[in-house]
């Protein structure tokens, strides 16, 4: 991944530390607690970021369960990483959700919050997904609407765009 794409540097603490809990922290419980109906053993998480919706993950599914979490980014999964102690039933990888190096059946779920949006392909995201999960298995994921749905986004985009004019 080029870095004029990637989030390196001061970046992915910041988004951490100042877009979580604001934008990301609410729905990842939501997320988790969706997760931990089904009280899988095993779970993918894809494009995990920092991290916020893994926290979640490891509290709902407790010691009975073991995540893997991955992101593109391998400087956000950094900062992931940081928020677990070796006893954490969790382990990271650099990961593209459109070809992932896992067995077939692997996964009793594959989560994803507010990334797969960012899949250049999305079918083949999709048909990676359902490649490693066990049958019956299941694949969460949250996006977020359009405009007219959420002009968070919206005010969110108009507002660095005016701070950022020779920069899109």
């Amino acid at each position: 991944m080029a870095t004029t794409t990637a989030f390196v540097g001061n970046v992915p603490g910041n988004y951490d530390r100042k877009m979580g809990p604001v934008i990301f922290d609410h729905m990842a419980g939501q997320m988790a607690a969706k997760v931990a109906e089904s009280a899988p053993n095993a779970v993918l998480e894809l494009a995990a970021g920092t991290g916020i919706v893994t926290e979640y993950l490891v509290r709902a599914l407790g010691l009975g369960g073991q995540l893997t979490v991955t992101d593109l980014n391998e400087p956000m999964l950094e900062v992931a990483k940081t928020k677990f102690d070796a006893s954490a039933p969790v382990s990271f990888q650099a990961a593209d959700a459109q070809d992932l190096a896992f067995p077939d059946g692997q996964f009793d779920v594959v989560v994803c919050q507010f990334g797969h949006m960012f899949f250049p392909d999305r079918p083949r995201a999709y048909a990676q997904a359902r490649r490693v999960l066990k049958p019956g298995g299941r694949y969460l994921f949250a996006t977020w609407g359009t405009g007219a749905e959420n002009p968070y986004s919206e005010i969110f985009i108009d507002v660095l765009a005016n701070a950022f004019p020779e920069d899109p």
